[in-house]
This record gives C-alpha cells, structure tokens and sequence, in this order.
C-alpha cells in the first residue's frame, strides 16, 4: 500500500494532520481510524499492517492538540469542537480521495470511540458500518466524587489539567507493546479537565439516547478493564436499535 501524510483545514482553519494507507489499484472500500486519548495516528502503523486489507483504503488522523495536529497538547475548547472536526475530516476525504461513505467502516479506540459515536449520532452519516473499541464512556478514576471535585477545580481554578494515571502495563500483557507505549514520546501523559468532563457528559448523553443508533455495530471489550468501564459498554450496546450488532 501507498503510505502518505497529508494535512487538511477544518472548520476554524486549524490545519489538521492525518496519514493514509492507499491501495495500488482503484478502491472503493474505506477505514477511517481514531486513536485513543493521548495518542495519536502513527500508533495505528503496525495495526493497519497486520489488518492486511490490500483493497481498502486506511485514513487516521491526528486530533488537534494530538501528535503533529496543532493547539494545547490534549485539549480543546470542547469535545464537540473534535466531533465537528470529524465531519470536516470525512468531507475532506470524500471529496480529496473519493471515499464512498457507504462503504466505509470507522473504527474508534477508547476516547476516540466516544468521539466517533457523537459524530455518528450528530450528524448521522451514512457509513457503512463501525467498529467501537474498549470506549470510554465511563473512566474509571478512582477518587470519590471524582466528576464533582473536577467541576469544582475548573470552576475555581479554570483550565487545567489531572496527571494521567494510565500506565502500559494496564493496556497490554505484551512487553513490546509496553514498551513502545512508554517510550512514544509523542503520547501526551495528561487530560484536559474540561475534556474529561465534556467526555463524562458527552458519554452520558449517548448512553441515554444508544436507541437512536442503527448504524451496524461491532463493540470490543476487554474482559478486565484498568481504564474503562465494562458495564457502561454492556449496557450501551444492549440499547442500540442496529439490526447488526
């Protein structure tokens, strides 16, 4: 496959990065990827070669505040500035490389997914189908109270940000694997308070209204989850209305 690296301008003029993986030969099949929270789009490298699909075209990108996009590392003004930079993305690739969104599969990892799911409630485009990985529709923080001491935080104190507490070794058995998370340094440790509780909230109203989802639906959880929560996952997929599930 083709590998390259492309930027595009999304709605406020940030200009946005993102890679694609194209076929030799005309395609009409598409993936479109979104990395988790800290993460970024070269992360997905070594998955788009061990997925093998020679006849699909692969685009991920960056979001901003991520990898090579711009803006404060890990932020954003709100998480539905990321979904609306989604629907950009997608136009963009519709309209630069032909894609087809009938057939085109999006696949989202943690908070990625929960990104993806609100542009796929938002703006209910017509994809072929996606693929929701381990999402982060509740974060396992630990802390008594977590969500209601972080309002109080961003309330008395404004913008910041909690030092990550995920670890490689809550995300993989593999050592390789551990190892090359932790030394990416490209992966930003911290969360954005207003993020985390945009993503709080944002989770909430998708789980509230999982009916409204007919897109074809693949959900992957972990059997033991550090990060996210198990259940939350369960029951959002037990209430989405999709025939294919």
């Amino acid at each position: 496959m083709k590998t390259a690296e492309h930027t595009f301008q999304s709605w406020d003029g940030a200009e946005l990065f993102y890679r694609s993986w194209l076929p030799k030969k005309p395609f009409t099949k598409a993936l479109i990827l979104f990395h988790r929270g800290h993460e970024h789009s070269a992360r997905w490298e070594e998955t788009v070669s061990l997925l093998g699909l020679d006849d699909v075209a692969i685009f991920a990108w960056d979001a901003r505040g991520h990898g090579h996009s711009p803006g404060e590392r890990g932020s954003a003004e709100n998480l539905a500035v990321v979904v609306k930079d989604i629907d950009v993305f997608v136009k963009h690739l519709v309209k630069e490389h032909d894609v087809s969104l009938p057939e085109t599969i999006v696949l989202g990892h943690s908070v990625g997914s929960v990104s993806m799911l609100a542009w796929v409630h938002d703006y209910a485009p017509p994809v072929r189908a996606m693929v929701v990985a381990t999402p982060a529709l509740r974060v396992k923080l630990y802390v008594p109270f977590a969500i209601p001491l972080l309002r109080l935080k961003q309330k008395l104190f404004g913008h910041g940000y909690v030092k990550s507490y995920v670890k490689a070794r809550m995300l993989t058995h593999d050592p390789e694997q551990a190892a090359a998370y932790t030394a990416d340094t490209m992966i930003f440790r911290q969360i954005a308070v207003n993020i985390l509780l945009d993503l709080h909230d944002t989770s909430t109203r998708l789980m509230a209204d999982a009916g409204a989802f007919t897109t074809p639906t693949l959900l992957i959880g972990a059997g033991a989850d550090w990060v996210v929560s198990l259940d939350a996952q369960r029951k959002f997929f037990n209430d989405l209305s999709s025939p294919v599930k």
